[in-house]
């Protein structure tokens, strides 16, 4: 099994989350007994995450697609040390995005039209 590790937030409650054995093969270890304790807050680990996704956000919004609404899906994975990084998936660097338009209107009906 691999090891747990605590994040505390902001205002003092305990996350724990299970940590993953990296390519490398090294293993999360403590010195007591528990799960090892991160250096950062959780909302701290996830700031980069954060950050990510505003940016992307920016690409897909203020570009010339205009999307109604625009979805993204982050695979992410926090280490002690490291915080949240952006986790590989199926695919390198899983990102998924999804756009989406809703039907517009070129105009006002008809009706409205004749009787302004």
């Amino acid at each position: 099994m691999d090891g747990l590790m605590e994040f505390k937030t902001e205002d003092g409650a305990v996350v724990v989350v299970e940590g993953v054995e990296d390519e490398s093969g090294a293993r999360l270890v403590t010195r007591e007994d528990g799960p090892a304790r991160a250096t950062r807050t959780f909302e701290g680990a996830l700031e980069g995450v954060r950050a990510a996704a505003e940016s992307a956000l920016r690409v897909f919004r203020d570009g010339s697609l205009r999307p109604d609404s625009v979805e993204l899906e982050f695979g992410v994975k926090l280490s002690a040390e490291s915080g949240a990084v952006i986790a590989k998936g199926a695919v390198e660097g899983h990102l998924l995005v999804k756009l989406s338009w809703s039907p517009g209107q070129s105009g006002p009906a008809p009706e409205a039209a004749e009787r302004s």
